[in-house]
């Protein structure tokens, strides 16, 4: 410990020594924008300031000894330097007020750190690894040659994307937004060529309508790159080739389910007793492949024109699609199939018509296929391509269980099992699995649907009650469960907003989406017993 005296560091005596303090002369603050000091004192900055902090702490560094000298050197210049020569003192005044008290901005750590060093480095990695962001030059560039008093008055602008990689234009609409929007398109590709994507978009966070009518928009701003889906890979090509095979397999596998009736009993005790433990000859299942191809080949069929109809609908509209990944299922064949949007969409109306056009066109031919099946069922001269079914499987759908009861009749349906023709199974599996892929939520076809037609606001609200509805079984029966893990492990998010995001769809398309989703709930909703009772549909002992 040490007493700092008069300037004077006294390392050996710890008493107070009575000298003469010098008098402070005032002096008026420069206009200089650096600090400056009178001749007969010592300059005080920045760098020199860790000299005087080491009196009250020492920093975590023992060099007491160091700083002593340091100080008693200073306290010496300051004792001496009025016995300078004016020259010298006006030359050194000069120096000290040509240099700035320091060199070095401000950082973070001497005001106490925001961010750790972690999250410094994670944000600067995500920038790294991140999409490119719109070039400010291109940005200035567009809203000096494409927006303006005729179009659109730019007010401030955000960030856009995901990632915040784009920029989103906020301010007032000066015309017909469709026409505005067409001309802002057009302008862009003049001005930056075939590099961005222009979006318009509701305003976020808006206080009210436009004025015109309608909500207020803004123009969201990404370059096609980062926008654009990418082409597909070799490898996404031979997962789909692998998932299809599978998918073939299932709808094999389902056919021979078909005829449980007449499977060899240890391989029925095998598949339905969960205490079996050794597996049977699967070379005894051979014999009935042939007899389950028409039920795959009904499968199978109603999954490819599904796929067509997607593909007939947008091909008009110049929207590029992936190949599909089939997903299989040993219960109803498969679960129908996964294909995205490999270009953008221009409007809304487009997100409606291609997401109902796969949807309408395996309906179609499942309901064909279900009604001629319900009709050879009840033909005697079809008795022999016939398979016996447990008639509680028609408690599984309210719509077509009440279809096939007022086409077979109560003393058909109320016994222990049903006598239907394979395509009529076929047909079953194909609404079902349609039915599920029409649910309003995510990326489905339904959710799709239900975003172009009625916006993403009512996506969600749909989706949570779909959730709900799932989760409790009260849609689809047994298959609600590994459905809903589907959803939420694959298409859990929502579509990517369209060119146009703004112009509302037909009033014919919202009646027709809601037809739609009614009829998918009267499809996957159950017969409870007592109704079924009642019905006839199903031998019910028990409540």
């Amino acid at each position: 410990m040490a007493t700092l005296t008069g300037f004077c560091f006294n390392t050996v005596d710890f008493t107070f020594k009575h000298r003469q303090i010098p008098t402070i002369n005032h002096f008026k603050r420069p206009r200089n924008r650096y600090l400056t000091f009178p001749t007969d004192r010592p300059q005080l900055s920045l760098r020199n300031f860790d000299r005087f902090r080491c009196f009250s702490t020492n920093n975590g560094n023992d060099n007491g000894g160091e700083d002593n000298k340091t100080t008693t050197a200073t306290s010496n210049d300051s004792t001496t330097a009025t016995t300078e020569p004016p020259e010298v003192v006006e030359e050194t005044q000069q120096k000290k007020v040509e240099s700035p008290v320091s060199s070095r901005p401000p950082t973070p750590s001497s005001f106490g750190p925001a961010y750790s060093n972690f999250q410094v480095d994670s944000f600067k990695l995500m920038e790294l690894l991140g999409p490119e962001k719109v070039d400010p030059a291109d940005v200035k560039l567009i809203k000096d040659k494409l927006f303006g008093y005729s179009t659109f008055w730019v007010t401030k602008e955000e960030p856009f994307g995901d990632l915040g990689e784009g920029v989103l234009f906020i301010g007032n609409l000066r015309g017909n937004r469709e026409e505005v929007f067409a001309k802002l398109q057009s302008q862009l590709v003049e001005v930056t060529g075939d590099k961005y994507n222009l979006f318009m978009v509701e305003e976020p966070n808006s206080e009210g309508p436009d004025p015109r009518g309608g909500p207020r928009v803004s123009f969201g701003l990404l370059q096609k790159e980062v926008s654009e889906p990418g082409p597909t890979t070799l490898w996404q090509y031979v997962i789909a080739l692998l998932l299809f095979l599978l998918t073939i397999g299932s709808s094999v596998e389902l056919g021979i389910a078909s005829q449980i009736n007449r499977l060899p009993p240890e391989v029925v005790k095998y598949f339905t007793d969960p205490n079996a433990v050794e597996a049977p000859d699967m070379e005894l299942l051979f014999p009935f492949v042939d007899s389950a191809l028409p039920l795959a080949y009904g499968v199978l069929g109603v999954l490819l024109f599904h796929e067509v109809g997607h593909f007939l609908a947008a091909f008009p509209k110049k929207v590029k699609l992936s190949i599909p990944y089939f997903i299989p299922n040993i219960t109803l064949g498969s679960f129908g199939a996964i294909t995205q949007f490999k270009s953008i969409l221009p409007d809304r109306s487009t997100q409606v018509d291609i997401s109902l056009a796969g949807p309408f066109a395996g309906a179609t031919l499942s309901f064909s296929m279900f009604v001629v099946g319900l009709l050879l069922s009840s033909n005697p001269d079809a008795a022999g391509d016939l398979v016996q079914v447990p008639s509680m499987l028609f408690q599984g759908s309210l719509l077509l269980g009440l279809i096939s009861r007022a086409t077979l009749g109560y003393a058909a349906m109320h016994a222990a099992t049903v006598a239907i023709h394979p395509l009529m199974i076929a047909g079953w599996c194909g609404l079902t699995t349609t039915a599920f892929n029409m649910l309003p939520v995510g990326c489905l076809d339904g959710g799709r649907a239900v975003q172009g037609a009625f916006g993403k606001n009512a996506l969600i609200g749909f989706g949570l009650s779909t959730y709900t509805l799932l989760g409790l079984g009260v849609l689809g029966g047994p298959l609600s469960l590994p459905w809903g893990l589907y959803v939420l492990l694959c298409q859990r998010d929502a579509e990517k907003p369209c060119l146009n995001d703004v112009t509302e769809v037909g009033t014919w398309r919202k009646g027709f989406v809601a037809v739609a989703i009614f009829l998918v709930v009267l499809t996957l909703l159950p017969v409870w017993d007592e109704l079924a009772e009642e019905l006839g549909i199903g031998l019910v002992t028990t409540f």
